[in-house]
């Protein structure tokens, strides 16, 4: 029998008390994990040489503190889409609104406003009606994309159409030049 130049160690041969100290530390390590846990990711970048110039970010204004130009009656005045983005270049977000009355039956018209927040003015305001409500005319889908409005419009060939089901369907492009918004209809656009 030839000997071993190693000795025998006392962990070579496990017994139960071995697999308990084994579970015992794992089950700390993972304890201890869930507590101790790294920072959470942001997307933000760290402030370079240039962020003193850079203009501080500005909230797009809230319609929920606007009185928008819309009698309803009884009922009231709500924001059922919005959209913002910088629709003149001045850096600063501008939002657009889809309002109409809060009618209890039937499909209201649709006004679509441009609100805007003026130098150190606390509350927003309207600048621009892009849809009157008086051109009985539905929003279906309104959007902000490279500094223009884009909306789908849905209105009636004729006063005998019923109120309820539009026949007529637009699209309009509105853009921020010289001063006011000019309308145009986006390629592709087309009549139901």
């Amino acid at each position: 029998m030839q000997q071993s130049a190693v000795p025998e160690l006392a962990h070579t041969h496990t017994r139960p008390i071995h697999w308990l100290a084994t579970a015992t530390a794992v089950a700390g390590v993972v304890a201890l994990s869930s507590v101790l846990q790294p920072n959470s990711a942001t997307a933000a970048q760290t402030a370079g040489p240039d962020a003193k110039n850079a203009p501080a970010a500005v909230a797009p204004p809230d319609p929920a503190s606007v009185e928008f130009p819309l009698e309803c009656g009884p009922v009231k005045a709500v924001v059922v889409k919005k959209a913002s983005g910088d629709l003149d270049g001045d850096g600063s977000p501008e939002t657009v609104t889809v309002v109409h009355c809060d009618a209890p039956m039937g499909t209201p018209p649709d006004g679509v406003y441009v609100l805007t927040r003026g130098t150190g003015a606390a509350t927003p305001r309207v600048v621009a009606t892009l849809v009157n409500p008086k051109d009985s005319i539905t929003v279906s889908d309104l959007a902000v994309r490279d500094g223009a409005v884009v909306a789908d419009l849905l209105g009636y060939s004729t006063d005998d159409v019923p109120r309820c089901c539009p026949d007529v369907k637009d699209s309009a492009k509105w853009q921020w030049k010289n001063g006011s918004f000019a309308r145009s209809t986006p390629a592709g656009a087309h009549s139901v």
